[in-house]
């Protein structure tokens, strides 16, 4: 599904050192048999000067709790800003849980040192998905013009119906934290519905402590 900027490059411009869309291929080659890492990410080029901005969201809702799922995705957000920082993007960072979502890191530049602020998320609630959709839209429609824009949602999908794909968003992709006896496998569904990537969490990280 197209975003509001195409990413095909045209004919004679530039492309950057990295682009910010995953090289699912690459990168899986570079983790082998361990736990995906910052490191192991490999991007596909693009067009040089296009600002990055990475919304993460992180879902807190009661269902997360169980099994720790909700360590597992702090310990995530913990590596996707450390790798954001070290790319020069921007980053912001929405929980959902209870009656809404909450921005836990507005819009900005990727900074480094943020287990002080991971680590004591709480969970509880519902999963007020659609809370954290519009967000994003409002987000979106506020972002410079050209700024690409990546949706990172860590969920184990406990909500239904399923949302549809926020407008004008370039990239998606759901870390997919189910761990039920009976998987319903909503995150998969939901990422063929987005047109986005899904990763299974057991490949991903480790949980951050608190």
């Amino acid at each position: 599904m197209a975003g509001r900027d195409s990413n095909t490059a045209r004919k004679g411009r530039s492309l950057g050192p990295a682009s910010r869309q995953l090289n699912w291929a690459a990168t899986l080659a570079a983790k082998g048999p361990g736990a995906l890492q910052p490191q192991h990410l490999h991007f596909r080029r693009q067009p040089q000067g296009r600002k990055t901005l990475h919304l993460v969201l992180l879902d807190q809702s009661a269902s997360m709790l169980r099994g720790q799922k909700l360590a597992w995705a702090k310990g995530c957000v913990l590596a996707l800003s450390t790798l954001f920082y070290r790319r020069r993007d921007a980053m912001a960072v929405l929980g959902f849980a209870g009656e809404q979502a909450q921005w836990l890191q507005k819009p900005g530049k990727a900074g480094l040192f943020n287990e002080h602020w991971i680590a004591p998320l709480r969970g509880g609630g519902a999963t007020p998905i659609q809370s954290a959709i519009d967000a994003v839209q409002d987000t979106v429609r506020r972002a410079p013009a050209g700024t690409q824009v990546a949706v990172w949602l860590l969920t184990d999908g406990r909500f239904d119906p399923l949302p549809q794909r926020p407008r004008g968003v370039d990239d998606c992709y759901i870390i997919d934290f189910e761990d039920g006896a009976v998987a319903l496998g909503r995150c998969h569904r939901l990422a063929e519905l987005w047109g986005g990537t899904c990763v299974p969490a057991a490949q991903w990280g480790a949980p951050t402590a608190g």
